[in-house]
C-alpha cells in the first residue's frame, strides 16, 4: 500500500499535511508518533472510513474510499475502540463473521491462541478492555486478510497476552500479509517493526527500518529528536 501527499483538515485543525509512506507485503509497518500526529486519521483513510482532502492512497491497488465489497473482504481492521457489537458473545460473533468468507481462518484456533475461551460465555459489553482487544483482533484476522490494520492492538493487555499478540501479528506478516500497526510503545515498535514510520504534526518525519530511523541512537532518543517532544508518547 502507498500513501502519497495526504492532507486532511477538520475546521481549522490541519490533521494531515502531506503525509507519505509505504507498507509492503510480508512486513509489519509500525506507525509511531505522539497524540495528534495524524496516525489514526491516516489509517482510517487507508481503511476507507474517511476520505482525504487531497493526495492519494492505494491499498491493493485501489482507492479504499471507492473500494468494492471484494476489496474490503481482503482487508482486516481493528479499530482503536474495538467497534464490536455489545450484546453478542465472542464465539457467536467470530463464527458469524467467518461465514462471510470463502476461506476463513480456523476460529477455534484463534480462540485458543488468544485465550478467548476463558470468557466466551460473557457478552462483549461485560468484557474488560483487554478481553475486548483480544476479540477485536480475532475478528480482524478471521477473514485471513491480505492487508491488516491494527490500531494500538496491545493497549490494556497484560504482558503474557501482549507477547502472544506480537507473535500472532509477526506470523501474519510472515504468511504474506501487509500489516500496519499504530502504537505508542517503543518496545512494541522495536519488537514488531520490519518498517517504521514516525509521524508528527500531520507529517511523516522518518521512515525506514528501525535501525535506519534510530541512526545509531536508541529509538527513544531518535523519536524525541524527530518529533521535538519531551513527554513520553
Amino acid at each position: 500500500m502507498r500513501v502519497h501527499q495526504l492532507t486532511r483538515a477538520f475546521g481549522r485543525v490541519q490533521a494531515l499535511d502531506g503525509v507519505e509512506w509505504t507498507a509492503q507485503p510480508g512486513q509489519v509497518t509500525c506507525l509511531l508518533g505522539p497524540n495528534g500526529a495524524g496516525k489514526t486519521t491516516t489509517v482510517e483513510i487507508a481503511e476507507g472510513l474517511q476520505h482525504a482532502d487531497s493526495g492519494t492512497v492505494e491499498v491493493l491497488g485501489t482507492d479504499p474510499w471507492r473500494a468494492s465489497a471484494e476489496h474490503r473482504a481482503r482487508v482486516g481492521v481493528m479499530l482503536q475502540d474495538g467497534g464490536l457489537p455489545q450484546s453478542v458473545k465472542p464465539l457467536a460473533l467470530l463464527h458469524h463473521l467467518a461465514r462471510f468468507y470463502a476461506a476463513p481462518a480456523d476460529v477455534e484456533a484463534l480462540v485458543t491462541e488468544l485465550d478467548i475461551n476463558d470468557f466466551a460465555g460473557t457478552t462483549v459489553r461485560r468484557l474488560s478492555g483487554g478481553q475486548r482487544q483480544r476479540v477485536a483482533l480475532a475478528a480482524a484476522l478471521v477473514g485471513r486478510p491480505d492487508v491488516l490494520f491494527l490500531d494500538e492492538p496491545t493497549a490494556g493487555l497484560d504482558p503474557h497476552v501482549r507477547r502472544t499478540v506480537w507473535e500472532l501479528i509477526a506470523r501474519t506478516a510472515r504468511e504474506g500479509a501487509t500489516v500496519v500497526v499504530t502504537t505508542h510503545s517503543f518496545e512494541e515498535a522495536e519488537r514488531l517493526a520490519d518498517h517504521l514510520v514516525i509521524m508528527a504534526r500531520g507529517r511523516t518525519v522518518a521512515e525506514g527500518t528501525p535501525a535506519q530511523v534510530a541512526g545509531g541512537e536508541t529509538l527513544e532518543s531518535a523519536y524525541f529528536a524527530l518529533t521535538d517532544r519531551r513527554e513520553t508518547p
